[in-house]
């Protein structure tokens, strides 16, 4: 996941941007097949701290 880490771009949860840009996550998986860690993440959030951009608006 550290590879992850150095390509997510500020504001993204790396393991959502790792698992939505890695094909290779999920070629394990049968088709039709949820990826429990998506799952998990879909139900409880991100798990990290993600920061946020900073505001531009003002």
């Amino acid at each position: 996941m550290s590879v992850a880490a150095a390509q997510t771009p500020p504001g993204q949860c790396p393991q959502c941007w790792e698992h939505a840009h890695n094909p290779r996550i999920h070629r394990r998986l049968k088709p039709r097949e949820d990826c429990p860690q998506c799952v998990d993440h879909m139900r409880n959030g991100c798990p990290y701290l993600v920061p946020k951009k900073p505001s531009k608006w003002w």
